[in-house]
């Protein structure tokens, strides 16, 4: 079980940071070729694309062929996405740029999964610390991926090709660690038809829906964040190497907390931990309206970077207990696709409300979606301790 949850751990490390790589320089490299500059992000919001298109396709075609030719495919999709990227900055074609992220986003649909992964392979007692563990690996992504991306960027002639190159290198590592990888064959087509209920049934149970919304919620706050403050950044004269920190300490503020984000589950509750997330959104906001300094895009970065994680995490912690392993293609697909619609939703908006209305006021519209969160998280606490009393008074 260890040594499982610790190459999934490591391939999340490596394709986290391919995605961190392209969402540093995406809308630096869009703003080069884009028609205009609303169109500047396209490039990432393609990427959120690609993962919202392939994610049900990804989930229900694992449950059929295995975790681990899934993995491998989606890796090879990073790598041909990488190829693109760099042949459509050297060419100057904004449609091969934006193709390449959408690949990635193709490699992100199928890599979603290995956090379902560790919790499949991992004892009831062990699921939170599993998909804990493996978000952790993270960190790495969090020093390499700016990092890379600002290395990557004078490595040719053409500004951030060389990115897209090392993007090849990052994916192809992907793949060699995958081939270490060893899961449980997948549930039979008859085992689903046996012990599976009916997909809208799962779907449409209020904890699903309400961890599905916590985990959208966490998505649909960073992606923006994430993706205009390198132009916002930029828009107020930092330089690259300021962004890339920026973006750095960002990533550490998403993922380092998930050494004891499992443990803290356990011990306070997933609902406690998903209302901290949302405590945590609201800092990052007050942030925002502190200036356009460094200080200020370090402080708010790292705190939605820690609302994320919270958010994140205790949502996929709170739908693995809504499901049965026969019935995990179709839930998973449906939380993760959702997911990935409202990430793609919010990066095509980020450029166009950077520029309208500026970056002190698009994170105040955030204020009203995370009241609504923290009111569906209060109201499902309440039921589940209604049922608990009810359930205590029935056995007395």
């Amino acid at each position: 079980m260890y040594r499982q949850i610790g190459v999934l751990a490591g391939s999340q490390a490596i394709f986290q940071t391919a995605s961190v790589l392209v969402a540093t320089i995406g809308g630096l490299a869009g703003g080069q070729l884009a028609p205009s500059p609303d169109y500047a992000t396209l490039p990432v919001a393609t990427m959120f694309l690609g993962t919202a298109v392939m994610t049900f396709p990804a989930s229900l075609w694992m449950s059929k062929v295995g975790r681990k030719r899934g993995f491998c495919a989606g890796t090879v999709a990073g790598i041909v996405g990488g190829i693109s990227g760099a042949m459509g900055l050297i060419t100057s074609s904004f449609f091969l740029l934006c193709f390449g992220t959408f690949l990635v986003g193709v490699y992100q649909a199928f890599a979603q999964f290995y956090r379902f992964a560790a919790s499949e392979v991992a004892t009831p007692a062990f699921r939170p610390k599993a998909i804990s563990l493996v978000m952790a690996g993270g960190i790495v992504a969090a020093l390499a991926g700016p990092l890379l991306a600002q290395l990557g960027s004078n490595l040719s002639a053409v500004p951030y090709a060389g990115s897209f190159a090392l993007l090849i290198v990052i994916s192809l590592v992907g793949l060699l660690t995958l081939t270490r990888l060893k899961t449980d064959e997948p549930v039979s087509t008859q085992m689903n038809a046996i012990s599976g209920r009916p997909w809208h049934t799962v779907i449409s149970q209020p904890a699903y829906l309400i961890a599905l919304f916590g985990a959208a919620t966490g998505y649909g706050i960073m992606i923006p964040a994430m993706t205009a403050t390198p132009l916002a950044m930029m828009h107020h004269d930092h330089p690259l190497a300021e962004t890339s920190i920026v973006i750095q300490l960002h990533v550490l503020g998403m993922f380092l907390p998930s050494f004891f984000t499992g443990r803290l589950i356990e011990r306070f509750g997933v609902i406690s931990i998903m209302l901290t997330g949302i405590l945590f959104f609201i800092v990052h906001i007050l942030l925002t309206l502190t200036g356009t300094g460094f200080a200020s895009f370090a402080g708010a970065l790292i705190f939605v970077g820690l609302g994320w994680n919270f958010l994140y995490i205790g949502g996929t912690t709170l739908v693995t207990t809504t499901f049965s392993s026969a019935e995990k293609g179709v839930a998973q697909a449906v939380n993760d696709m959702t997911i990935f619609v409202v990430g793609l939703a919010c990066s095509l908006c980020a450029a166009a409300l950077l520029s309208s209305i500026g970056w002190e006021k698009m994170n105040l519209m955030l204020l009203p979606w995370l009241a609504v969160t923290t009111l569906t998280l209060l109201w499902l606490a309440m039921r589940r301790r209604k049922l608990a009393l009810t359930r205590d008074a029935a056995v007395k």
